[in-house]
């Protein structure tokens, strides 16, 4: 297992223990001591690359399920001193004359469909992380989708242009900064540059000075380029293309970005249990690519069913199910949450509403407010800042044509009594736009009710919407145009 910051030795550990036939796991270094204990002992660990600024909590975690200090090293670009009796992992690198005789494991198709490659951990925000199995075949699987896309539609003046540079903002104890960093880039032979931790003017400054021409993003990033003054103190003019994921964006921010900076910015959709992505924008289509996130990848197959289990026709929402070569093998070490994602004919169920267009397109469901589209996962993000919140759900709730946000909110459990739905609406309505504010309400629940992955079931969370809506056009309480 490796818990670390970013660094240049990551991608190279990453496909070294993938390669050698090992499973990798990363942690995230903002863990506390309690959940670094629980994937250690999850994961049953052999080896533990820490950095020296977590390396205190790796050791008492570690103690605390019974790996000794020999099985833990200092990982970093640096070589550090031995700390603590935990020698830097340079020590155990192998003599050249080893390493000149080493040979790297060949899988069979079948052992590379059975084999653990990683184990990347989905939320823990209900119940306790899990580990998401994937192996060899589908990073292969995924690797080749996404590179795919990069050249279906390619123009011949891309020829002619400076060769491309990324820029590893992205963490690589996640599934997306993986799969770009230590692995499309290895695949394309394009220089990345590692940023140890995410600082917006270091980012700008590392665009600027590298002449960096693609960027890996995610939507608050996408908002801090538009919104941020500091922007304009950086010649962003090298970058010609944006990929963007992690949540929705919506159309509005996407246009407002692009128009301002004249890159064309594309969506994709994905989580950890699909590799990485399972539906993409293929960069060079042309065509309108605002507010959707492209078509399925290659060799993936989807349905869209509603409340009934029916397919859905072109233009009507569904939640989302996939199956394809980049799909996991289920949960480490939990069958009854593999058995509630994924069926025995290997399908996923990805807990998202999306809409399909004739021209194959998907569009992640966002709510409409007077035009305007609003992510759910944005006002999610919001309410979670908020010290009184645990957790939160937003959905759109529905009055006729009208349509806004409401929210559903868990409560800590020392803020009980001590704030009240109002509380947080009127807290939110200062930190977004007019068009963002809660004015469907708050309530307060027990729990979010999410799927094995740690995806919110936005199906239950529309019925729940429905059935408010309609107890509150009963008592009169329902939210009119005005208010806004």
């Amino acid at each position: 297992m490796m818990c670390t910051p970013n660094h240049i030795y990551v991608p190279v550990a990453y496909l070294g223990v993938t390669g050698s036939g090992y499973i990798f796991s990363g942690a995230n270094p903002i863990f506390t001591v309690q959940e670094l204990s629980y994937q250690l002992s999850n994961t049953e660990a052999k080896a533990v690359l820490a950095h020296p600024s977590v390396l205190a909590k790796v050791i008492e975690a570690a103690a605390k399920v019974g790996i000794p200090k020999n099985r833990i090293f200092q990982f970093s670009d640096e070589e550090n001193p031995v700390q603590d009796g935990i020698a830097d992992w340079r020590s155990m690198i192998a003599s050249h004359q080893d390493a000149f005789k080493w040979e790297w494991p060949e899988f069979s198709p079948a052992e590379a469909r059975s084999t653990i490659a990683t184990i990347n951990f989905s939320s823990g925000t209900t119940g306790l992380p899990k580990g998401v199995c994937i192996p060899h075949s589908s990073i292969i699987a995924n690797v080749e989708q996404a590179n795919h896309l990069r050249h279906v539609h390619r123009r011949p003046e891309w020829d002619s242009l400076p060769r491309n540079r990324w820029v590893g903002v992205l963490p690589l104890y996640h599934a997306y900064g993986q799969i770009s960093a230590c692995l499309l880039a290895g695949k394309t032979l394009t220089p990345v540059y590692i940023m140890s931790k995410f600082q917006y003017e270091d980012f700008l400054a590392t665009i600027q000075r590298y002449k960096i021409t693609q960027l890996q993003i995610a939507p608050p990033i996408v908002v801090m380029l538009v919104k941020r003054p500091e922007t304009a103190r950086y010649d962003l003019s090298s970058v010609r293309h944006v990929g963007c994921g992690a949540a929705p964006l919506s159309r509005e921010l996407q246009l407002q970005c692009q128009e301002k900076f004249g890159f064309r910015i594309t969506q994709g959709y994905g989580m950890t249990e699909l590799t990485c992505s399972g539906i993409s924008f293929a960069e060079g289509l042309e065509g309108d690519n605002l507010g959707v996130v492209g078509r399925l990848l290659p060799n993936c197959e989807c349905k869209l069913l509603d409340d009934d289990g029916k397919e859905v026709g072109v233009g009507s929402p569904g939640e989302l199910f996939i199956r394809g070569p980049n799909v996991c093998l289920g949960y480490w070490r939990n069958e009854e949450a593999t058995r509630e994602s994924l069926d025995k004919d290997g399908w996923f169920r990805t807990g998202d509403i999306a809409v399909c267009n004739s021209e194959g397109m998907f569009s992640i469901e966002l709510i409409k407010v007077n035009g305007l589209q609003v992510a759910p996962a944005e006002l999610e993000a919001v309410l979670l800042e908020n010290e009184h919140v645990a957790d939160a759900a937003v959905v759109e709730i529905k009055f006729g044509e009208d349509e806004w946000p409401r929210a559903y909110v868990v409560i800590q459990p020392s803020s009980k009594g001590k704030v009240t739905p109002k509380d947080i609406q009127e807290w939110t309505a200062t930190r977004v736009a007019k068009h963002k504010w809660l004015v469907g309400g708050v309530t307060f629940i027990d729990e979010v009710p999410k799927l094995a992955s740690g995806k919110i079931i936005r199906k239950q969370m529309k019925q729940w919407s429905k059935r408010d809506a309609e107890e509150m056009l009963k008592n009169g309480t329902a939210p009119v145009r005005a208010k806004l």
